[in-house]
């Protein structure tokens, strides 16, 4: 379990008034996890709140995915499951990630 400052559950509490689904992805415990449909990624805590660990990405049946390149097209993947990285996917992860970074390094 993290142990959070008031400033962190406050950014917290922000996420989740702007849509976002604060999650436990349990091997990453040492993170805090945050949803918004079908796109997720992992919150580091840090001495300003919070930083974005590694890339966001696409949700697989609730899992956390990677993507990759695969004869000329990429996919998001997750064991033996995945899904092409079309366009529009792309762009709801970059709206995604665009949101998170703004919610997270905003000053309430």
């Amino acid at each position: 379990m993290l142990d959070l400052t008031p400033s962190q559950v406050a950014i917290l509490a922000r996420l989740q008034s702007l849509g976002f689904s604060i999650v436990a992805f349990p091997m990453y415990a040492n993170y805090v996890g945050v949803r918004r449909d079908d796109c997720a990624a992992l919150l580091a805590p840090d001495a300003s709140g919070f930083r974005i660990f590694g890339e966001p990405s696409w949700l697989i049946s609730g899992n956390l995915t990677v993507k990759i390149a695969d004869a000329n097209r990429h996919f998001f993947v997750w064991k033996k499951s995945r899904v092409e990285a079309t366009p529009d996917r792309l762009s709801l992860l970059a709206d995604f990630t665009r949101a998170l970074s703004s919610a997270i390094n905003s000053v309430p």
